[in-house]
């Protein structure tokens, strides 16, 4: 199993679901520091310190993934990042970071994992907001998801022969670190969650760990008849519109 932002949220969590069911595991991530909090005592856990978006990345990190384990059975492509501006305030190097690391490098982690990726092989795409409606504020982060999202689609048909599944999971609000990481105060963090908590049907921010289970679970021979799939796990928000 190869999952890149493994260092925390919904990659943390699904690192360590897939070793709980037995799974030997390597997450990526910038920071050793918070990879080995994943990792902690887990035996099955391996970590690799990378920038998903640096061009050498991809090949890099899966010539790590078949040298700890000798093959690649699924390739959670979870790592992303999000820097909020309306048009007007875009800046072109942080636009370009965006694309770099939430849509360039999982279709470069797909190129270099595909030869070693054999019938029963599984592509998550961690994606998020649907195309329907818009998101001010996040104009790049969203329209590079949902790109991501057409990839899934495209790939589920490209490599149905092979054996070969493409799943998107899209959590919805996710009680993760994006947000701190974006440079948001705590003060920020609180009040945008609270906005957003109200326009959930559920009336809740999701767990990380609700977000891994869909994971860990559409990966399962179980979900062999799934692909091409945009499986979302939002509360009933994108249904509220």
């Amino acid at each position: 199993m190869l999952v890149t932002g493994g260092g925390t949220g919904i990659g943390q969590a699904t690192a360590q679901q897939f070793a709980a069911l037995g799974a030997e595991v390597l997450i990526v991530g910038r920071t050793a520091g918070r990879l080995a909090e994943t990792a902690g005592d887990h035996p099955r856990i391996r970590t690799f310190v990378a920038d998903v978006a640096e061009p050498n990345a991809p090949a890099d990190i899966v010539a790590a993934t078949l040298e700890a384990f000798g093959r690649i059975d699924v390739l959670v492509n979870n790592a992303a990042i999000t820097r909020p501006a309306p048009l007007g305030a875009i800046d072109r190097k942080i636009a370009q970071e965006q694309l770099a690391t939430n849509l360039l490098a999982p279709v470069f982690l797909a190129q270099h994992a595909l030869p070693h990726l054999e019938a029963g092989g599984t592509i998550v795409n961690v994606t998020s907001n649907p195309p329907h409606y818009g998101w001010p504020n996040n104009s790049v982060y969203g329209s590079t998801k949902v790109a991501l999202d057409f990839l899934t689609h495209t790939w589920a048909v490209e490599l149905a022969q092979r054996g070969v599944r493409v799943l998107s999971v899209a959590p919805g609000i996710t009680a993760t670190p994006v947000l701190s990481h974006a440079g948001f105060s705590d003060e920020q963090i609180a009040a945008a969650g609270k906005e957003l908590q109200a326009r959930i049907p559920l009336g809740r921010i999701a767990r990380p760990e609700e977000i891994a289970w869909w994971i860990v679970n559409a990966t399962r021979p179980e979900a062999g008849y799934l692909t091409g799939t945009i499986i979302r796990v939002d509360g009933g928000l994108s249904a509220a519109g």
